[in-house]
């Protein structure tokens, strides 16, 4: 039940957290280029664990990943105020060309987990990189949480009740399909109405965009998200080791689309397992393939 992250900035090291709370490994294990970091991040860290399940965190080099069942792949520059996920590629792309081959060197095993934005098309260049090795992006598992938190806080229930799916790019093209989504197995408007609360299209309009621009607005104010995520990859990385089955919006390469993209997608011990098509409305079809088509756009400029 060991873990590796790779990348001990604020998503690497929130995410360690999150594993080290949860108790989801018994040991974790934090690499990064700057030693010093990675050192005082695990020791930190390991001061929560007496206090929660005890996971035996520590760092070291690429060589300490040896015998991880999952290593989390977070390496690579911050998105800043302005700057979408795409403006990362090239200057993460050459991080990864370094990074994936030193990973995969030393844990062969391993699951590899990306974290890094933009993280459908490293998801794919990973995939090139270590070739036979399961890999998986955390795709839109973040943004369907979102999703789910914001039609949540207006139908007033719990979050764990309400289901739905964001598909396609973990980015500006994601789709939200709301032909997926429900509150206590009720569709949306069928849940509202049967509560007498209020719903109109407006109000769908205001989760779309809330949903959208989280991360923007988030970045705007504090610089940087990584609570959300942390423990998105930490639910990842329990699937995984539980070989849980768990159905998640992660990212990973889809022939139908020819990039990786995000669908519902069933997760256990060997990554991905199987992927699932929802039954989605024309609109949200073609939404989705062009969706994958800023994907597949954005791909050829690696020149891979």
């Amino acid at each position: 039940m060991k873990v590796g992250v790779v990348g001990a900035g604020l998503v690497g090291a929130t995410a360690a957290y999150a594993l080290t709370l949860r108790g989801s490994c018994s040991d974790l294990v934090l690499v990064d280029k700057d030693g010093g970091r990675a050192q005082a991040e695990a020791q930190d860290i390991a001061h929560a664990a007496p206090v929660s399940h005890g996971t035996r965190v520590s760092s070291g080099d690429y060589a300490s990943l040896m015998d991880c069942r999952v290593v989390v792949v977070a390496a690579g520059a911050n998105q800043k105020p302005g700057e979408s996920r795409l403006d990362l590629l090239d200057k993460n792309a050459a991080i990864f060309r370094e990074v994936i081959p030193s990973v995969a060197g030393h844990a062969p095993e391993a699951v590899l987990l990306i974290a890094t934005n933009p993280v459908d098309v490293l998801t794919d260049l990973a995939t090139r990189l270590a070739p036979g090795q399961p890999v998986l992006g955390s795709g839109t598992v973040l943004d369907s949480a979102r999703f789910r938190h914001l039609i949540a806080e207006r139908a007033g229930v719990d979050a764990t009740h309400v289901h739905g799916y964001v598909l396609g790019e973990h980015g500006d093209s994601e789709v939200l399909a709301w032909s997926t989504a429900t509150v206590a197995g009720l569709p949306v408007a069928d849940f509202m109405r049967a509560r007498g609360r209020e719903w109109s299209a407006a109000m769908r309009d205001e989760i779309d965009h809330g949903t959208r621009a989280a991360a923007a607005a988030i970045i705007q104010g504090k610089h940087a998200t990584y609570y959300g995520i942390g423990a998105a990859l930490a639910r990842i990385t329990e699937a995984i080791l539980g070989d849980r089955r768990a159905v998640l919006t992660v990212s990973a390469p889809t022939d139908e689309y020819g990039v990786s993209l995000s669908l519902p997608r069933v997760v256990g011990a060997q990554g991905v397992e199987d992927t699932l098509m929802p039954s989605l409305t024309e609109e949200e079809r073609v939404a989705l393939e062009e969706s994958a088509g800023v994907l597949r756009e954005t791909g050829r400029r690696l020149g891979e």
